[in-house]
């Protein structure tokens, strides 16, 4: 099975939803830091989820969310964009117990708070917020649809630190008397029988077709996800530009050139102090050292 997303329709409903396979896509993320196993399976609910909640709200443009908790994970994020190039990382605190392998949500999160970001390439970028009051990363997100989308939302999340698969189904406003009033109580409490393993080991075709076999489902052309990430030389420049003059005059007196690196995928910037000096000068030139 291939990374990919598909989206599916009941017909004559307000019905919809997605459903999204990872496995190469996960395995790039995960091969890149040596995360608990606990950790692992919720980085891959997470990419699962960025991938759902990008082809909901048909953003053209980035969208990330981050989980911010106040337990052994201060962060957890995730981010996907247009041309379906998922990323992600989780931050375990510094003085923080490393979790076993079967600690739930809420021991690795704790309080805290899940920060949406919608960027667009054109328009206003927007942030939604809402709390870690849920026992699942999936209760939680069904949470912000219900208060800022406004539409009714139910998820379902799986990872086994190989694969990683979610499900979506959303209800759309009322469209025409003649729909079929029962297809959204009925697709979630069917849907509410699938088993992890269906979710992660069959073929999506598959998994709809055991979940809904006797209803109607137009199921559309999947879209390829893959690994990708958004960092690069000039987005790196931008951020030591930030730290100002004397900080990044302070970091060459004592290092004699800046090597930055990517917390995403690794990828290192290399600064000598030449190009401190010209991107002190332009920070829109940033110059083509890089390792």
């Amino acid at each position: 099975m291939s990374d990919q997303i598909q989206r599916f329709m009941f017909d004559h409903t307000n019905v919809r939803g997605e459903i999204v396979t990872l496995a190469a896509a996960y395995h790039e993320v995960l091969d890149r830091h040596a995360y608990p196993p606990a950790v692992n399976e919720l980085l891959g609910e997470l990419l699962a989820a960025v991938a759902l909640l990008t082809d909901t709200v048909k953003l053209d443009g980035t969208l990330s969310i981050e989980v911010r908790g106040k337990g052994v994970l201060s962060l957890l994020m995730a981010e996907s964009n247009p041309g379906g190039e998922l990323r992600a990382i989780a931050r375990i605190g510094e003085e923080a117990a490393l979790p076993n392998e079967y600690a739930s949500f809420r021991e690795l999160v704790g309080e805290g708070q899940i920060v949406i970001t919608l960027d667009p390439r054109e328009g206003n970028r927007y942030q939604g917020i809402v709390a870690l009051d849920q026992d699942s990363l999936s209760g939680c997100l069904e949470a912000y649809f219900s208060q800022s989308e406004q539409l009714p939302t139910r998820l379902w999340l799986a990872a086994n630190g190989e694969r990683a698969g979610g499900l979506l189904l959303q209800r759309l406003p009322e469209a025409s008397q003649n729909q079929d009033v029962d297809a959204w109580d009925r697709s979630v409490q069917l849907a509410d029988t699938i088993k992890t393993d269906e979710l992660l080991g069959l073929e999506q075709r598959e998994v709809l077709y055991r979940l809904y076999h006797e209803e109607t489902v137009r199921v559309f052309e999947p879209k390829a996800l893959r690994f990708g990430c958004t960092c690069s030389r000039e987005r790196m420049s931008y951020a030591l530009h930030s730290l100002g003059k004397e900080e990044l005059q302070d970091i060459l007196r004592e290092q004699g050139s800046i090597e930055t690196q990517c917390h995403f995928c690794h990828t290192k910037y290399h600064y000598t102090a030449a190009d401190i000096e010209t991107l002190l000068d332009d920070p829109e030139s940033p110059s083509p050292t890089i390792h």
